[in-house]
């Protein structure tokens, strides 16, 4: 099976992946690095027409297009790491670079390699499997009707492990018809060992990315496990355990039950979408000590750690080459574009999702950072109101801490969540943005950029 099929396009590290490449070429990101430039127009016309049928209608068209990209269940088996690991590196053009990471899943890392004219290889890929007959509040029977399909992919692939993920609250709409297969490799695999060793430049840095996050999971077979639940603004416990936030999330979708049943968790494991394993740091050491290369480990324990820090490392260096600073662009989870930020001379601040948490993250930023005099919020559109959801108009309140321009740039308030014209809306909207200076912009130094993030608490870069 090509690799390109089998990886989800809607997932965090395809879109990240897709964004920081065309970078690196010299392109923004359309659509989501799906649909050319010249096709936005009509299609935003036509996500438009959907934005007005009712919600059930929407839901279905969302949960449909997730289905239609999913891999059929009887060919699991037939994905292959090394495939999936060329796929990735064959987005990158054919380079040197100073820089190259491997690891962890980031928004705001995204931007920081685009800082350092850096390449990143995830470690993490979703691979969306399709199935029928499972409702999403039916964790056990999500795990049942794929388990062989998982032992099945792992035997044809020693180099990776599986965290099958179900999320009947952030992912409600996709699991509806599919399971979510996250795989990690534990080894590096060789098209990444290739393209490190043709393409970092001459005295690079390789640095290994650690979100240390963890989530409680259940093992299901040797390199398998199963992950109920995930990063948001709901709990651990409350997937497992319940309460009135998921009762009421399950009342106002109709649900049979008031709470879930998931299988008892027996330990703990690296967050599905966003931990690092930690078997692939080790690998990579072994890796640069055979190839004498510098190594370091850029260390955090959530995904949102960065963002802030990042944001502050951006204004500092437009402030030291007299570039102004007081335009803020908050991207939202895929919805993250490195060109137009730095065309525009934005300040990137990523936001993983559109909770109240991460709102909360963004207006402690603010507390601590000079005012901004324009904010630009994307929003980025799951299709469904899960818990701690926030709202457009706490999002717009948000933005209107901007001295002169605080706006939902591409967004339909009225449509949130479920305002999928806005994945095309946002980046016509950023194109309007007036451009501040031409790129590309001599590119950060590596050293510099590691001392200033390692001044923030619970982010550390180190020589390894």
């Amino acid at each position: 099976m090509k690799a390109s099929r089998a990886v989800a396009s809607f997932d965090s590290a395809t879109g990240m992946l897709r964004a920081l490449s065309r970078f690196l070429a010299g392109r923004d990101i359309p659509a989501l690095g799906q649909v050319p430039a010249a096709l936005e127009a009509p299609l935003s016309g036509l996500l438009g027409v959907v934005n007005r049928l009712p919600d059930a209608a929407r839901e279905r068209i969302y949960a449909a297009g997730g289905w239609a990209e999913a891999t059929p269940l009887r060919r699991a088996g037939e994905v292959r790491a090394e495939a999936l690991a060329a796929w990735v590196t064959g987005h990158y053009p054919r380079r040197r670079y100073p820089v190259i990471f491997v690891g962890s899943a980031n928004g705001a890392l995204v931007h920081l390699a685009a800082a350092l004219d850096a390449a990143w290889l995830p470690q993490t890929l979703l691979l969306p499997v399709r199935r029928r007959g499972v409702a999403p509040d039916d964790p056990r029977g999500d795990l049942h009707a794929v388990r062989d399909a998982g032992r099945a992919l792992l035997a044809a692939n020693p180099g990776l492990v599986l965290h099958h993920m179900h999320d009947p609250n952030q992912d409600r709409l996709m699991i509806a018809g599919m399971t979510y297969f996250r795989v990690k490799w534990h080894r590096l695999p060789a098209a990444y060992r290739r393209f490190i060793h043709d393409h970092l430049a001459p005295g690079g840095t390789l640095v290994a990315v650690d979100c240390t996050l963890r989530w409680p999971t259940t093992d299901v077979a040797d390199r398998y496990v199963f992950q109920f639940g995930a990063l948001g603004d709901a709990a651990p416990e409350e997937y497992h355990r319940g309460g009135p936030r998921v009762a009421d999330l399950l009342a106002r979708h109709g649900s049979s039950v008031r709470r879930w049943d998931p299988p008892a968790p027996n330990g703990e494991s690296p967050e599905a979408e966003w931990g690092l394993h930690p078997a692939l740091l080790a690998d990579v050491s072994a890796f640069a000590a055979q190839h004498r290369l510098t190594l370091d480990v850029l260390r955090f324990d959530t995904p949102q750690r960065l963002s802030p820090a990042v944001a502050g490392l951006y204004r500092s260096w437009y402030a030291d080459r007299g570039l102004p600073a007081d335009r803020l662009l908050v991207e939202s989870f895929l919805l993250l574009d490195p060109w137009q930020a730095l065309r525009t001379g934005s300040v990137p601040y990523w936001s993983v999702f559109g909770t109240e948490t991460f709102r909360a993250g963004l207006e402690a930023y603010l507390d601590s950072t000079d005012p901004y005099d324009e904010i630009r919020v994307l929003l980025f559109n799951h299709g469904t109101a899960s818990i701690g959801l926030a709202g457009a108009a706490d999002w717009r309140r948000t933005a209107a801490r901007a001295r002169e321009i605080g706006v939902l740039t591409g967004a339909d308030a009225t449509a949130y969540p479920r305002d999928f014209a806005g994945l095309v809306r946002a980046h016509r909207e950023l194109g309007k943005i007036r451009t501040r200076y031409p790129l590309p912009l001599p590119p950060l130094h590596a050293a510099y950029a590691a001392t200033a993030l390692t001044g923030h608490d619970g982010i550390v870069w180190r020589r390894w």
